[in-house]
């Protein structure tokens, strides 16, 4: 079996799910769910005085900052204890007193230097989820050192706030850290920012419910070079982005909006104006959700459960090839190299698995596109009245009505095919689905005059629609 493509890159696909917020006026459902987190981890940023080998270097007021090896850099803890000392509490004051409910994503020795700001956020009853144990790089962590962190980090989480976080959010993560997570058992964990919606992922320590977070509608961008410099800016990209996502969910299809906060930057007060601008507009509007990402976890949990279903990209090759060898009739070589070349999340749905089959298809040399034309029956011919039709053959003909032709009609297609065979050398194909008896007659009229060319090339895009439909049939009909 080929190493498997690790990316999904279909989620949801063409139409997404109703997810039904909850709505606060009780009519109906919600058009939106919005969730602010604001990130605490004053206090947990790198520093020798934390252990580390270098002073910190990300999101703050100094843009393009350098770590200083070995060294206190004093403005920079500064900047950071701006925010445990005055951000914080600029930004409890707007939440609270607009009653307005937040996730904490908390550093856990952030946490553990703040006792007052962590009273004030369990008297709010804010959720605080996890952000680690400091806020550090895992990418060239072993799995080892950062299971040993998370588990660290938990312990401390647990003494500080009296509860083991229920999400978790490392930041700056590793190809470990949704494992980890899993691991763990957290009620979800948000280092992903790949859809609109929450969504289940598998892992080796099973299904993972994973709530995406944000990198753009979030104050980061106050500290990167190609962000937000005014707080303007910032206003009307969060607007903006509630107002799309408000105009899709009246559509029908009601997305999550993620705001991401620190305290050390929206905390200034020239950026807090436009925070409160947005959370008054958030809530002059009728048919919003603002919740915890706790309470979005628990309402997908209930609603949308994981269900395992067909995977195909996980199957063994002798399953899949026992499940969708005859697709293409008679010419399970076609699925046999689509499975070589390797599946992907993206195949484990009808359509995906259908353009992996007919790629493997228009890759096949010209004789052996030839070759599954052939494979398939003559419509009304001598296999389908000596019943030597294939599953798939007998029951495709029969939706169409063509196993209970009159004399004369069956006279006619026994003339058709063979004026077609003689002309094209191979049967006419068609995908008889939803087709009555005159559809296809006179398919096969208008078709027995095209070029040979033409017709190949026909027919070819026939044998893919088949497939695809069976194909379908094997997923139930569902997606």
């Amino acid at each position: 079996m080929p190493d498997r493509y690790p990316r999904d890159m279909r989620g949801y696909g063409r139409k997404t799910p109703n997810p039904r917020w909850p709505n606060p006026s009780g009519q109906g459902h919600a058009k939106i769910c919005v969730q602010f987190v604001i990130n605490y981890e004053e206090g947990g940023e790198n520093s020798v005085l934390h252990g580390d080998k270098a002073s910190e270097a990300f999101l703050s007021e100094i843009v393009g900052a350098q770590p200083w090896v070995g060294q206190r850099h004093m403005n920079m803890e500064s900047i950071y204890e701006y925010g445990a000392r005055a951000g914080f509490w600029r930004l409890w004051r707007l939440f609270t007193e607009r009653a307005m409910p937040v996730t904490v994503y908390g550093v856990a020795t952030a946490l553990e230097r703040s006792p007052e700001q962590v009273a004030a956020m369990g008297d709010a009853g804010w959720e605080i989820a996890s952000h680690g144990l400091k806020w550090i790089d895992y990418r060239d962590h072993t799995i080892e050192a950062e299971r040993a962190d998370m588990d660290e980090a938990i312990a401390i989480h647990k003494a500080v706030t009296g509860e083991a976080p229920l999400g978790w959010y490392t930041g700056r993560s590793s190809e470990h850290s949704l494992e980890l997570a899993a691991e763990r058992g957290f009620l979800y964990a948000s280092d992903a920012y790949a859809d609109d919606l929450p969504y289940w992922q598998e892992t080796r320590s099973g299904p993972l419910l994973v709530l995406p977070y944000t990198l753009d509608t979030n104050d980061m961008r106050f500290a990167t070079p190609q962000g937000f410099s005014s707080g303007d800016q910032f206003f009307a990209y969060l607007k903006d982005s509630f107002d799309v996502l408000y105009a899709e969910g009246k559509a029908g299809a009601p997305k999550m909006l993620n705001v991401g906060l620190h305290c050390r930057l929206v905390g200034r007060p020239g950026r807090a104006a436009s925070l409160a601008r947005f959370l008054d507009y958030v809530q002059s509007h009728d048919d919003v959700w603002v919740a915890t990402r706790a309470a979005i976890a628990r309402h997908w949990r209930e609603h949308f459960p994981h269900r395992a279903g067909l995977r195909p990209s996980r199957l063994e090759r002798d399953v899949f090839l026992h499940m969708f060898g005859g697709v293409f009739e008679h010419s399970p070589f076609i699925a046999e190299r689509a499975f070589d070349r390797g599946l992907s999340d993206a195949n484990d749905a009808a359509p995906g698995l259908s353009a992996a089959l007919n790629a493997a298809f228009r890759r096949a040399t010209g004789e052996e596109r030839l070759a599954v034309l052939r494979a398939h029956p003559d419509l009304a011919g001598k296999l389908a009245m000596s019943d030597g039709l294939t599953a798939e053959s007998k029951s495709e003909q029969a939706s169409a009505g063509l196993d209970s032709l009159t004399a004369e009609e069956h006279a006619r297609f026994t003339e058709l095919n063979d004026r077609y065979q003689a002309r094209f050398g191979h049967p006419f194909v068609i995908a008889v689905r939803g087709l009555t008896k005159s559809d296809i007659l006179a398919a096969f009229e208008r078709r027995i005059d095209a070029t040979p060319e033409e017709e190949l090339a026909t027919a070819c895009r026939e044998v893919e629609k088949i497939a695809a439909l069976r194909i379908q049939a094997i997923f139930g009909g569902t997606n």
